[in-house]
Order: structure tokens, then sequence, then C-alpha cells
């Protein structure tokens, strides 16, 4: 009679995940940059290590080599009606040699999950750098940005725009900083999409070395003040002088539609320069302070990306435009915790969102939660797409109002979100 040993045979993963050592730093951010195609000088590195959180980067390895890696930054953004905790997914990449073995996916689930287990922010958010790759892992987009070009001699300005009785300075960096950073508080609470700016996001967003300018000048710092002396906008901006030169306005904040129009008038009266260029809003009102609306033209983009970590922590932490009372069918085979049927209930500052037997008003899947959260896309839109299914008359229109805010969500970092 013979006695069978059942030996258990564990497979190690070839590619295991782990947060990145200080002393790995700058392999693994080097190996990330080159799947961009990108060189990293070493300062640029030592600068972006201050915003780095090491404890939430993860990379993959191939023995003692990092070769993909992905990393979150711990942020707040103002979403319709709350300023909420949100996960800035970034430096996301897989080395060219190690592509199409899944370590992407195992990375992604990996964060996500990591978040619904520990509690953590109830929504992540990212730039795509190719628009085909974030859907299958639950993102939606979001938010779109418009970049406008506009060539300056044909942008006149309307006689009755009310630039009010402020004034425009010129300062330098050191001056301007503490100005634009109480105007960029101030602003930021109000306005969908804009994300907190801590004191290390505030030194990457103004990171000037020379051979980050792209050929430009050195940043420029417009600040308008009241005549009792408050700042309420400015505007960052630089030159370029290849071809009839252009006026490259990054950054543009106002707490007034005066100082709006005022800064706008001054960028575009800066002689010399004949073309402007700046990503705004796709509400943007720059067209509407002009004689001729065609003079700036738009380019629409897709930005934010968002997907929703915890359906019900995520719907209950908004507000709504009108009241509400509906059922989602959810279906998320990535994050299968999310599954199920959820109720949604909102009026005003009461917001309830819990799973639920009731029988759903629509069907749809995580990402198209994700997408419809900010504001911007519109459940109407999905649905016309054949993405939702209605299954109570009147469910998608109801849903479209109540998700809709005053303006579309906009987040002024643009495609370095959300490294600052």
């Amino acid at each position: 009679m013979y006695t069978w040993k059942v030996t258990t045979i564990t497979m190690r993963d070839p590619y295991p995940l782990r947060p990145v050592s200080s002393d790995e730093f700058k392999t693994w951010a080097h190996m990330i940059a080159n799947t961009y195609g990108l060189d990293r000088r070493d300062a640029d590195l030592e600068h972006e290590r201050s915003t780095i959180e090491l404890e939430r980067t993860i990379a993959a390895f191939d023995g003692a080599s990092p070769v993909a890696g992905a990393a979150i930054y711990t942020r707040s953004m103002t979403i319709p009606g709350a300023v909420q905790p949100i996960a800035g997914v970034t430096w996301v990449g897989v080395s060219p040699t190690h592509r199409r073995r899944g370590i992407l996916t195992s990375m992604m689930r990996k964060q996500l999950t990591d978040l619904h287990e520990s509690g953590g922010e109830p929504i992540a958010m990212l730039n795509a750098s190719e628009a085909t790759i974030y859907g299958r892992f639950g993102y939606g987009i979001a938010s779109h940005a418009a970049q406008f070009d506009g060539e300056k001699r044909f942008m006149g300005f309307r006689p009755d725009i009310d630039v009010g009785q402020g004034t425009i300075r010129l300062l330098n960096r050191d001056e301007a900083r503490p100005l634009m950073e109480k105007v960029y508080d101030t602003i930021r609470i109000e306005r969908v999409g804009w994300v907190d700016r801590a004191c290390k996001f505030w030194d990457a967003r103004l990171y000037d070395e020379e051979h980050v300018r792209n050929g430009a000048t050195a940043l420029r710092f417009a600040v308008h003040k009241e005549p009792d002396g408050a700042v309420t906008g400015y505007a960052i901006y630089r030159y370029h002088s290849e071809g009839n030169g252009t006026v490259q306005v990054k950054e543009l904040a106002a707490a007034t539609r005066q100082a709006y129009a005022a800064l706008w008038r001054f960028l575009i009266d800066i002689d010399l320069y004949l073309q402007i260029t700046y990503e705004g809003a796709i509400d943007e009102p720059l067209p509407y302070l002009l004689f001729d609306t065609r003079a700036v033209r738009s380019t629409v983009v897709d930005r934010l990306w968002v997907r929703l970590v915890d359906v019900d922590r995520a719907l209950a932490a908004r507000r709504y435009a009108i009241p509400l009372d509906v059922v989602f069918e959810v279906e998320d085979p990535f994050c299968p915790w999310n599954s199920g049927r959820y109720r949604l209930q909102a009026d005003g500052d009461s917001v309830t969102c819990e799973r639920t037997q009731a029988s759903a008003d629509l069907q749809l899947t995580a990402a198209e939660l994700g997408a419809i959260f900010l504001g911007g896309t519109t459940l109407a839109q999905l649905s016309a797409a054949g993405l939702v299914k209605e299954l109570r008359p009147g469910a998608v229109a109801t849903c479209t109002v109540a998700f809709r805010g005053e303006r579309e969500p906009f987040c002024p970092t643009g495609r370095e979100f959300p490294a600052y």
C-alpha cells in the first residue's frame, strides 16, 4: 500500500510589487521617464523627490531592477458642493521590455484594492497619456479643457466690458508668490476641479530651470490689485519668440469678473508678440470679452479621468443640483466590491448612498459614474452612446440635471495634474 505525499507548490510572483525606497527612487524615476521617451536630469528628480510620497509608490521588480511603477499624490479637490480628499494617480509606466505581461493591470488593481481596504480616498483621478488605457480599470472622462490659440491683433475688447478700477503690476517670483497663493486658496474652494496647493506643490508649479522652458523665457508674474490694495487675480506667463512670437499663458486666476477681464486685456495688449495661447475651461468667458469671438480658437482635450474607489462613499461626498432619489445598478468587474445596487438620495446637504434590493432605475458601469462625477460629462451623453441603460423612464433626464454644476469642471494644473 502506497502513501501519497501531497506537496503544495506556491508560485512566485515573477514581478513582485512594493513601494520604492529612497535609495531606489532615482533608478525607478529614470525608468518611468524612459517609458515616455523623456530624459530626466538628476536635479529635476531631486526637485520631484520633494513632492513624491514613497509609501504611496508602487514598483514592479524583475530581480533587483524596477521595470514598472505608479504612485499616488495625496491631494484634495473641490467637487460639486464639497472639498474632498482624492488619490492623484501619477508616475504610471511600464518598461518597453516588460509590456504585455499584465504588470499595469496588477499595479492598478493593487492601488485601488489598497485604497478600498484601508478606507482611504474614495475617489482616484489621473490624466491619461493614452485614451485607450484606463477605461478598462473603471476610469471615466470627467473633465475637458480648451486649448486656446489667438492672433492678438484681432482680439479687440468690447467697449462695454467692465475691467474695474484695479491696477496690474509685474512682480518677481518671491514678491508674487504669497499674493498668488492667497488668491488661489480663495478661489479653489468654489471651483470644481481645482486642487489644494500646499507649499511643496507651489514649489513644483514655479519650478523654472532653463532646460524645462522649451525655448521660452522665464516665467512672468502679473498681479491684479484693487484700489483698496486687495489682490484679486494673477497671471503666470512666458514669451516664446518662434514664428510671430507667442505669449504663453500658463495660469490665470481671478476672484472677480473685473479682475479676469483686466488681466486678459493686459495680456492681449502686450506688444511685439502676436500670438497668445492658454489652456482653460471649455466654458471660458474669454471669447465673449472680444468683438470677434472667432479671434480665439479652441481645441477640446480630455483631462481628468475619475475612478470611484467606493461608489457609496464617493456619491455621498458630493452635492446635487436638485433633489434626487434614484437606484443605480452598478457593474464593476475590476473592483467587484462595488458591484450591486445603490440608492442615492439627496436633498441639499442631506445625501445618502446605500446598498439596496430595490428595483434599479439605471444600469451602468463604474466608469460611467466616474465620468459624470464632477458634473462635466453628462448621463444624457453616455446614454445616447448606449453606455447607460434606463430602466425607469425619466431617470436619465433627472440625473443629468442633478449631477450638473453651474460651471464646467476645470483643473488649472492641466496635463501636469496631480504634480502641482
